[in-house]
């Protein structure tokens, strides 16, 4: 009796099951993730929580970026096709337009930001509040949350529109910012807990104008404030720093963007 030829898509099974036990048997995983298959080309734009000040150690710019912030980890975990990072400590949403929108292209394919809180008077906020009087934050926050939900909008939309114009073919991600304090006690030299939550209630308040301008933008809005819950300053253990350094403080540590930014974007891209 002849030999009859397999069909060849059977033959095809029989190929592929055979590629899958020779590769499990070496250890190999041969079916890739969707990162890795993808091209990626990504561009990381923003302030200080995006150049990674509060992780060091720091580039030779001026702008404290430090590889151990959260652009520069996930695009070394997803092996990027390329990666550009002109994201700057000390931005505001006009430095973003004028200064690092034009490292995108068309070809851009995710962009990530952080931006909004030195629009919002971040630095002069937290010094209110952390050598001044209880008076003095309260009305240093109340400022800040009134700038944040009456002239901020219009800064971030222009912002989002801007990047959407260079990068028209880029997922646009925009991350916000944790809550800074635990609110519990701290010790006789920190921050009454009355600062700290009116200061973690701004924060607040800037995620939530934040995450509407995004959604407007089309963006997607990634919410770091649950990745921080229990690791703001006077936790056990903080991914927040304090005082200890002039620059550096009240700005995530590495921890703070490994463990909270990381899996918050990571989240954000599924």
């Amino acid at each position: 009796m002849p030999h009859r030829a397999l069909p060849r898509r059977v033959l095809a099974r029989a190929v592929t099951a055979l590629a899958a036990l020779l590769a499990t048997v070496a250890g190999v995983v041969l079916v890739p993730t969707a990162a890795q298959a993808a091209t990626v080309h990504y561009v990381a734009l923003g302030d200080s929580y995006s150049s990674g000040v509060g992780a060091g150690p720091y580039d030779l710019s001026t702008c404290l970026r430090s590889q151990k912030s959260y652009a520069p980890l996930w695009a070394a975990a997803n092996a990027v096709s390329s990666f550009a990072f002109p994201a700057c400590g000390g931005a505001v949403t006009s430095d973003v337009i004028n200064k690092q929108v034009g490292t995108l292209s068309a070809g851009t394919t995710l962009v990530t930001i952080t931006i909004g809180g030195n629009d919002a008077g971040f630095a002069d906020v937290i010094t209110s509040c952390r050598f001044g009087s209880t008076a003095n934050c309260t009305a240093a926050v109340d400022k800040a949350k009134s700038f944040a939900t009456s002239t901020l909008p219009g800064r971030l939309d222009a912002t989002y529109a801007a990047i959407r114009n260079r990068a028209p073919n880029a997922r646009l991600v925009v991350l916000g910012y944790p809550r800074l304090f635990e609110t519990g006690s701290c010790g006789v030299l920190a921050m009454s807990s009355y600062k700290r939550t009116i200061l973690n209630e701004a924060a607040d308040a800037l995620a939530t104008v934040t995450a509407a301008r995004a959604g407007a933008a089309g963006a997607t809005f990634a919410d770091t404030r649950p990745f921080f819950t229990g690791h703001g300053v006077c936790a056990a253990a903080p991914w927040i720093r304090d005082v200890s350094g002039v620059i550096e403080a009240y700005h995530p540590n590495a921890d703070g963007y490994r463990y909270g930014y990381l899996p918050a974007l990571t989240a954000a891209l599924r």
